[in-house]
């Protein structure tokens, strides 16, 4: 954990969150600014600041992270109607927070091309 990260300090309960999924590898929770109607972050519990930090021993990880937001998305009844994953890397991406998370986005028709 890095004690700088925003997210490793939602990690260490130092600050909240709704927390809608834990386990030993994982948590989601609702992002503070959504996008759309359903909008969760699902981030692993080992930091790893951007996707190109990723290792081969990392690739169970993020197919963990896409187990859970599939999870999500049929608890939040979006499953059926679509949803859009994204994973943001570096600043012309958008990424603000550097410990890899995924979006799991729904509840409304997605545009594109995004951006």
């Amino acid at each position: 954990m890095s004690s700088e990260c925003i997210f490793c300090k939602i990690l260490s309960r130092k600050l909240p969150a709704r927390i809608i999924f834990d386990d030993d590898r994982a948590i989601a929770f609702d992002d503070i600014n959504p996008q759309a109607p359903v909008h969760v972050l699902v981030i692993p519990k080992k930091h790893i600041s951007t996707t190109l930090d990723l290792s081969q021993e990392d690739n169970v990880l993020i197919g963990h992270l896409f187990q859970v937001a599939n999870r999500i998305a049929v608890e939040k009844n979006i499953a059926e109607r679509g949803f859009r994953l994204i994973m943001n890397t570096n600043p012309e991406a958008g990424q603000s927070v550097y410990h890899i998370h995924l979006h799991l986005l729904g509840g409304r028709a997605m545009l594109w091309p995004p951006g």
